[in-house]
Parts: structure tokens; sequence; C-alpha cells
């Protein structure tokens, strides 16, 4: 398996600098970000969500892509995707983002999933999700960049079940699902072995983040209630060694992509860490 880096965990690097640290801890590919900086986060500190410095902006010019594709092939890493987030699941985004991933040299996108808070039937956001995954399998097609939905608390897909259900009328040549166990503790948890078997040939990568419950305030009938918040890779309640087990069982040897948003980190630790940790846990399978 091969270690990748999803740039939103470092926001505080540039793009070079990004790709040089990644080189230097061993890292295999990149995942760049695809999101443009809110003009009122201009001046703040770098963030995650906000002043990204290692995101690429969706109006980017071929000029400013070029920064990131150099930076790529300049420290002999793979651009392996662009990631978007596509949570309107608008043919025309898809598109342009496809489009822009095919520039710099990526194999796939994430595509969208309709979000879920309880407001619309979960039968009827199905529907318009199979919808549009039927012209996002097109545009895969067509352009030849895989379109992957992602395992994600809050979404229609909050675990490996529901995802394949998305997925299993597609082609797997051209959508796939991301596997996120670090996801699926806030919500969609099932036996991760039984999850990627049941993915098969649509699993097609993989995060690792980690995340833990605690207690919280007590609810309005007296009742405890619990929260859940992110825990660095290693300190949560996925046991990341058992679910590299797990996927070898099943065959993959695709990426395993970085996203820690514990912060106990700096970005440049982090990522020299991930790569100790997880080679670390590889070689001993």
């Amino acid at each position: 398996m091969k270690l990748s880096v999803f740039t939103v965990v470092t926001p505080d690097l540039t793009p070079a600098e990004l790709a040089a640290t990644a080189k230097e801890a061993g890292l295999d590919g990149i995942e760049w970000r695809f999101k443009e900086i809110p003009q009122d986060a201009k001046d703040e500190q770098p963030s995650f969500w906000r002043r990204n410095l290692c995101s690429i902006d969706p109006n980017a010019t071929d000029a400013e892509l070029e920064v990131f594709t150099r930076a790529a092939s300049e420290n002999g890493l793979e651009t392996l995707s662009l990631t978007p987030y596509l949570n309107a699941c608008d043919l025309t985004e898809t598109e342009h983002a496809i489009k822009v991933a095919s520039k710099i040299g990526a194999k796939m996108i994430r595509a969208g999933v309709p979000g879920y808070d309880r407001t619309q039937n979960y039968n009827d956001l199905f529907k318009r999700a199979v919808t549009y995954l039927e012209g996002v399998e097109a545009l895969a097609k067509q352009y030849g960049v895989k379109c992957i939905i992602e395992t994600h608390h809050q979404t229609i897909s909050p675990s490996a079940g529901l995802a394949h259900r998305l997925v299993s009328r597609f082609d797997p040549n051209h959508i796939g699902v991301l596997f996120d166990p670090g996801n699926m503790i806030h919500e969609g948890y099932e036996n991760f072995r039984m999850g990627l078997e049941l993915l098969g040939p649509y699993l097609t990568h993989v995060h690792i983040k980690n995340t833990g419950w605690k207690k919280t305030e007590t609810r309005a009938d007296g009742s405890q209630a619990w929260t859940s918040y992110w825990e660095p890779n290693m300190e949560g309640i996925v046991d990341w060694k058992q679910v590299l087990g797990d996927l070898k069982s099943v065959g993959y040897d695709g990426y395993l992509g970085v996203e820690d948003f514990s912060c106990k980190y700096g970005s440049k630790e982090l990522l020299h860490k991930y790569v100790q940790q997880v080679r670390g846990m590889l070689a001993e399978l």
C-alpha cells in the first residue's frame, strides 16, 4: 500500500512546502484540496476549512495550476486526486472539477452525495443521488477520471453498506468508494472487514484519521449525552493495525491518505509521524 496526504490537513504549507515535506517524510502521492479561500478569510491564520494555503482555487488559471503539478512532479510524487466539495451534487460543478483533474494529471476526484439532516426523506435523496451519479459516470468515462464517493457522517452514505447501495449499479472502473473508518465512528459504524468485503471492486481509496466519544451535557430529560470528536490517528476508537490487516485480507493495494484533524502535530511533524506509524504497522502484517 502507498501513502498520500489530503492537503486539507496541511493548511499552513504552500504547495511547494507540502510537496518537499511529503517527499522528505516518504509519502508517495498528494490529494489536492479543491476549494477557494473565502474573501473574509484572507487575513486569518491558516486553517483546515478557511484560509488553507494548500488548496487549488476552482477558478485557478492554467498558470496557477502549474504550481501544483510542478510541486508534485519535482518531488517525485503522484498527483493522486483532486478533492472538491460537491455537496450540491451539481453536474456542471462536477464536470469542471473533472476537467481540472485532467489538467493536473489526477486519477480521480471525490464526487458528491446528498447530506442528511432529517429534513428530507432518505428515499427521495437516494433517487436524487442515483440520477446525479448516472451523469457522473458518463463524465468519468468521457474524461478518464474516476469518481468516488466517501463514507461520511451526515450524508446518505455514512457506512460501507449505504455507499455500496449507491454505487453497486455502476461500473467500478468509473465509480468507486473512499473508505473512511474515522468518519464511520461519528456515524455509520459497521464491522470494517465486512464492509470491505462488501465493497469489493468499488473500494478505491482509504483515508486514515481517528475519532473518540466523550460525555457532554445532559439531555432535556436528564439522561447523559455524548459527543464525537477528532483524535490523533493512533489514539482513537479505530484500531488501525486491525483495519490495515482487514485491507490486506481483501487484497487492497491502493493508497492510504492521511487526514488527521486532531491538531496534535504541526503539519510537517504530522507527515513524518504518519509515515513512521503506518509503515511500521504495515511491516508487521
